[in-house]
């Protein structure tokens, strides 16, 4: 989740000068105004939220896993071994962000589920397996 954090961080900093540039340049508004209105900041909230749940969903779809998690060796697939769907990507991505909300209890679930399932992985019908060492 580190390493996701990082390339989420990255992210985030390109989606906020995209997003600071066009409202400077295109809409042109004064730099010290950007950011002062609640459309300005929830215009900037729903691009970072979409973009970070692109990726996740992009990453999930194409492989069944992030960069982060291929550096651990993680898989995301199905409970019968194969490739989740867009559905099951984006139920996996809103619940996760619940997980997250609620300090990451949803992950920490890992510990007292008999399969080892995270909330995202119950939601969404999925699980996350440990790839063998090549």
């Amino acid at each position: 989740m580190l390493y996701d954090g990082f390339l989420v961080t990255a992210i985030w900093l390109a989606v906020t000068v995209a997003h600071l540039a066009f409202f400077r340049f295109i809409l042109g508004q004064q730099a010290d105004e950007i950011g002062t209105t609640p459309f300005d900041i929830w215009s900037l909230r729903l691009m970072l939220l979409f973009f970070v749940t692109l990726f996740f969903v992009y990453s999930w779809r194409r492989g069944g896993m992030t960069l982060g998690m291929q550096a651990w060796r993680l898989r995301v697939q199905t409970t019968d071994g194969y490739a989740i769907s867009l559905k099951q990507s984006l139920i996996r991505c809103m619940v996760a962000w619940l997980s997250l909300a609620a300090f990451g209890i949803g992950y920490w679930w890992v510990l007292f589920d008999r399969q080892r399932r995270s909330w995202p992985d119950i939601a969404s019908n999925t699980q996350t397996v440990v790839l063998p060492k090549k």
